[in-house]
């Protein structure tokens, strides 16, 4: 096969927004909210908590530096290291009829010491 034509058969990748750090006192940028979907609340993440991590379901395409800077600036906490896991869909039936579920991206966030988001509240 071609370079050329493995270049063509390879997906192109969506291409991540711009977001820039808010100046000190200065107004939230709203692309910030699209890169945090909605707190994980499971046995393994209240378990995850003990050791200072919050469970946040991103964008597939959220990489990061992106959810880091996300997770900073709405909830002013400060974010040591951030681990992200895709997993995928599996193959379910509904009503006798086959379907997919859809595949999501997991972001683990280590808080700094002493900090803590509580994920009940709401942004």
């Amino acid at each position: 096969m071609s370079p050329a034509a493995e270049k063509a058969k390879k997906p192109a990748k969506a291409k991540a927004k711009k977001v820039a750090k808010p100046a000190a006192g200065g107004a939230i940028d709203p692309a910030l909210y699209d890169f945090v979907l909605a707190p994980m609340i499971t046995e393994k993440a209240t378990l995850a908590s003990e050791h200072n991590q919050v469970m946040f379901k991103v964008p597939l395409t959220a990489t990061k530096p992106e959810i880091k800077l996300a997770i900073e600036t709405l909830f002013k906490v400060s974010v040591t290291r951030v681990n992200t896991l895709i997993t995928k869909g599996k193959n379910k039936r509904f009503r006798g009829r086959p379907g997919r579920r859809n595949d999501f991206k997991k972001a683990i966030v280590t808080l700094a010491a002493g900090q803590s988001i509580d994920v009940t509240t709401g942004l």
